[in-house]
């Protein structure tokens, strides 16, 4: 199989991925349960995977380093600690579900910072011209999961701290793949998944958080100060109630170690190589459509395509039977289709990851010939 579908989750991992996970499933139990050996080393498994996210993300204390089930865990925690019912934010116009329906749960009042597709200095604009003080947050997405556009974190970082505005970044589709620099941002929250570009399995995800009061998403036990009944008033015990997926934290640890050998740098490179090998190939076909500047600038290595009379599902079906896997149709982000006008027709998305090689897009682009002709 061809897998280009590493948006959603990635496919192929490092092996240490998986062997990491069986020696965690034979060695370990939980940590903070015992002094015993299977949980001091369920324990030092989780404290190095703390550690090494750290490291990568520029976090001075491993602590702020928060285990979760996914990103979408995490976005939850981060916009529950800051947005109360009925409280006012900002966001892009590319945001994934996993922003936008907390948001309606808490009946929000949403502000929209909207800009062309690819236009980061408008991005920028957008989002100075809403963002005031007495905002409750600003939620924004580093890449669109659809697009692979990349936001401009950086400048909007800028814009909150001048307007004492908490900032959360979902960092879902740059996570392992962007540098992401948490003492640089000084963002409040950055959300991600393990189980995309940090290889790791489903089922893991970090929530790092900037020093602002948190809520608990859960109650429950943590292995500490057990007398309390309230949750514990320091992080990470905060809010990781209940028994931790170690074996998930031994996999996720063993894929930020990857990430770390190979560098962002390089892991990005790659992807945009394939992701312009790709674009180019689509646009010699007829009635394709191309959601891609020529030299990707201001994309990751995600692209987006359509074509003329064919549902976009029925295009991911026929490149299905091909052995050819790709996402089609809205991408749980129908916010980022409106704001690119394609949300009646969805598209076909590509999404690569550091396992993609050129001859798999040769051979993909045979296969699109094949259905369009």
């Amino acid at each position: 199989m061809i897998y280009f579908d590493s948006a959603a989750t990635t496919f192929q991992k490092p092996p240490a991925v998986a062997s990491a996970m069986m020696t965690a499933l034979h060695t370990m139990s939980s940590p903070g349960r015992g002094g015993y050996g299977a949980a001091m080393r369920a324990a030092e498994t989780a404290f190095a995977c703390r550690s090494e996210a750290a490291e990568l993300f520029h976090l001075d204390n491993p602590e702020q380093v928060v285990f979760t089930m996914n990103a979408t865990h995490a976005l939850n925690i981060a916009i529950k600690s800051l947005v109360p019912e009925g409280g006012s934010v900002v966001v892009s116009g590319w945001e994934h579900n996993a922003v936008t329906r907390p948001l309606t749960a808490l009946k929000a009042n949403v502000s929209v910072a909207e800009g062309p597709l690819f236009d980061r200095d408008a991005a920028a604009e957008a989002f100075a011209r809403v963002i005031k003080p007495g905002v409750d947050a600003v939620i924004c997405t580093h890449v669109s999961n659809v697009f692979g556009f990349v936001l401009p974190v950086e400048e909007i970082a800028g814009i909150c701290r001048e307007q004492g505005v908490p900032l959360i970044i979902d960092a879902s589709q740059s996570a392992g793949i962007l540098p992401l620099d948490m003492q640089a941002l000084s963002a409040d929250f950055v959300a991600m998944p393990g189980h995309k570009g940090l290889y790791g399995p489903q089922g893991t995800g970090l929530l790092l958080c900037g020093g602002r009061e948190t809520k608990p998403l859960l109650e429950g036990g943590t292995g500490s100060i057990s007398v309390q009944q309230e949750m514990p008033d320091f992080l990470p015990d905060r809010l990781e109630a209940g028994t931790h997926n170690i074996p998930g934290i031994a996999g996720l640890l063993e894929g930020i170690r990857f990430v770390r050998q190979q560098g962002t740098d390089r892991i990005c490179g790659h992807e945009r190589l394939l992701a312009q090998m790709a674009a180019e190939g689509l646009r010699e076909l007829p009635g394709v459509r191309v959601f891609a500047r020529p030299d990707l600038a201001d994309q990751a290595g995600v692209v987006s395509f359509t074509v003329e009379g064919k549902d976009v599902e029925e295009v991911g079906r026929m490149l299905g039977e091909r052995d050819i896997a790709v996402r089609a149709g809205t991408h749980c982000a129908p916010l980022a289709h409106r704001s690119a006008g394609t949300l009646e027709s969805g598209t076909v998305r590509l999404s690569f990851s550091a396992w993609n090689t050129p001859a798999e897009i040769l051979q993909f682009l045979s296969a699109m010939e094949e259905i369009v002709y």
